[in-house]
C-alpha cells in the first residue's frame, strides 16, 4: 500500500506569486485560477510620477526646501531670513577655525579680512549675488567703524560682559540696522565652524553701476578717468584701488563679473569708504567693455612691466583714460593686452619685479593726476 504525499495534488495551498509547487513540495504556490484577468483584473496606477513628485524622494525635499526658502524671502524683503538653508539667507559659513573672531570666507580657510559668504537672499536677486556673514567681535566691530552698508546685527544671549558687544549694539543702533538677540545654538548653525563669539554681521550684496553708467560719466568729465581690473581676486587690492581712484579723480571702477574679486565687505572697509561715494560697475565681459569704451572716446591704457612706454612718457595723460590694472601675478591677460591702445610702465629702481594692483593704481593715478594739473 503507497504512502500518501504530505503535499497531495501537486497544486499549492497559498500564494506564492504564481509558482506552482511540484507534487510532494512543502512550498507555498498559487492556486490554480483565472490569475485576476477579466473581471478582477488589477488596475494599473498609471505612468510613474517625476522624482519631485514622489513622497520621501530626494528631489522631492530638495523641492520643497527650495520653495519654502523662496517664500521666506519674498516675504523677508530686502535682508534674507536666517534659515542656514543654501536658498534663503546666510548660510553656513563652512570654514576652518580663526584666531579672536577673524571672519571667514565660505569655502576657505580662515583669513583675517575675508567674509562668510552664502547663497540665496531676496526674489529679484541675481544669481551668485549673495549675503556676506562677517562675524567675530573684532571683525563685527571694525566693519561697523568702517560704516560697512550691513543690513542686521546678529547678538547671541548669555554671554558675559564685553565692551565689544556693547559698542557693536551702538554702532549698530546708530546707522539704523535692526539688532536682533539669537540663541546661541542658532548663531552656531548659521555659523558654522566659524567663531562668532556671540557676533554676526549680515551685508547684503554690493549695488553695482552699469558699465555704460561709468562711460557716461567720464564723458561728461574734462578729461574723463575710468580704472578697470584685469583678473585682481584680492578684495583688499580692489578696495585700494577703489581708494585712489576715488582720490584721484577718477569717475568709476569696472571689474570682472567672473574670475576677479567683487566689493566684498573686506573691499569696503579697505576703501575706507569710497566705495560709497564711487560707483564701482560689474563688467559680463570686460573685452568688450573696453571696446565700448574705445569706440567712446577714451584711450585704452594698460599697465605692464614689459612695455616699451614708460609711464613718465604718456602723453596721453592729458586725455580721456581707461587706466587697466592687471593682477600682480599674471599680469594683463592676452585679450585685455591687445585691446588696449598701449601699455606703459611703471618705472622702477632695483630688482623689484612688480607691484600689486593697489600700489600700481595709486603710483599711476597720482602721475597721471600730476600731469593734468599741469596743463589745466
Amino acid at each position: 500500500m503507497a504512502t500518501a504525499r504530505r503535499g497531495g495534488g501537486g497544486v499549492a495551498r497559498g500564494g506564492q506569486g504564481g509558482r506552482a509547487a511540484k507534487a510532494g513540495s512543502h512550498r507555498k504556490g498559487a492556486s490554480i485560477g483565472s490569475g485576476g484577468q477579466r473581471r478582477r483584473a488589477l488596475e494599473g496606477k498609471g505612468a510613474t510620477p517625476p522624482a519631485e513628485m514622489r513622497k520621501g524622494h530626494p528631489a522631492q525635499r530638495r523641492a520643497n526646501a527650495a520653495a519654502r526658502s523662496e517664500t521666506t524671502s519674498t516675504r523677508a524683503g530686502s535682508t534674507a531670513r536666517p534659515t542656514g538653508a543654501r536658498d534663503g539667507g546666510p548660510a553656513r559659513a563652512g570654514h576652518t577655525g580663526q584666531r579672536d573672531g577673524g571672519p571667514a570666507r565660505a569655502g576657505n580657510t580662515g583669513q583675517r579680512d575675508g567674509a562668510a559668504t552664502g547663497r540665496g537672499g531676496p526674489a529679484g536677486r541675481r544669481p551668485g549675488e549673495t549675503d556676506e556673514l562677517v562675524v567675530g567681535r573684532n571683525a563685527v566691530v571694525e566693519a561697523l567703524r568702517a560704516g560697512i552698508p550691513a543690513a542686521t546685527l546678529y547678538v547671541a544671549g548669555g554671554l558675559e560682559f564685553d565692551e565689544r558687544l556693547t559698542e557693536a549694539r551702538k554702532l549698530a543702533g546708530r546707522a539704523g540696522m535692526a539688532v536682533v538677540d539669537i540663541g546661541r545654538f542658532e548663531l552656531d548653525r548659521l555659523c558654522g565652524v566659524a567663531p562668532h563669539q556671540g557676533l554676526a554681521l549680515v551685508v547684503p550684496p554690493f549695488r553695482y553701476a552699469h558699465p555704460d553708467d561709468l562711460l557716461a560719466r567720464a564723458r561728461a568729465s574734462d578729461p574723463g578717468l575710468l580704472v578697470a581690473l584685469d583678473g585682481v581676486t584680492d578684495p583688499r587690492n580692489l578696495g585700494a584701488v577703489v581708494r585712489s581712484a576715488a582720490a584721484f579723480g577718477a569717475q568709476g571702477v569696472v571689474v570682472p563679473e567672473r574670475r576677479a574679486a567683487g566689493m566684498t565687505a573686506a573691499a569696503w572697509k579697505t576703501s575706507a569708504g569710497a566705495a560709497a561715494r564711487l560707483p564701482v560697475a560689474r563688467a559680463t565681459n570686460l573685452n568688450r567693455t573696453l571696446r565700448s569704451y574705445a569706440d567712446g572716446g577714451l584711450v585704452v591704457v594698460g599697465l605692464a612691466a614689459n612695455a616699451d612706454v614708460s609711464l613718465d612718457d604718456l602723453a596721453a595723460a592729458t586725455d580721456p583714460i581707461v587706466l587697466v590694472i592687471g593682477s600682480e601675478g599674471r599680469g594683463l591677460s592676452r585679450l585685455v593686452g591687445e585691446n588696449c591702445d598701449l601699455l606703459v610702465r611703471i618705472p622702477m629702481a632695483g630688482e623689484v619685479e612688480s607691484l600689486n594692483a593697489g600700489v600700481a593704481a595709486g603710483v599711476a593715478l597720482a602721475e597721471i593726476a600730476r600731469r593734468r594739473r599741469q596743463t589745466s
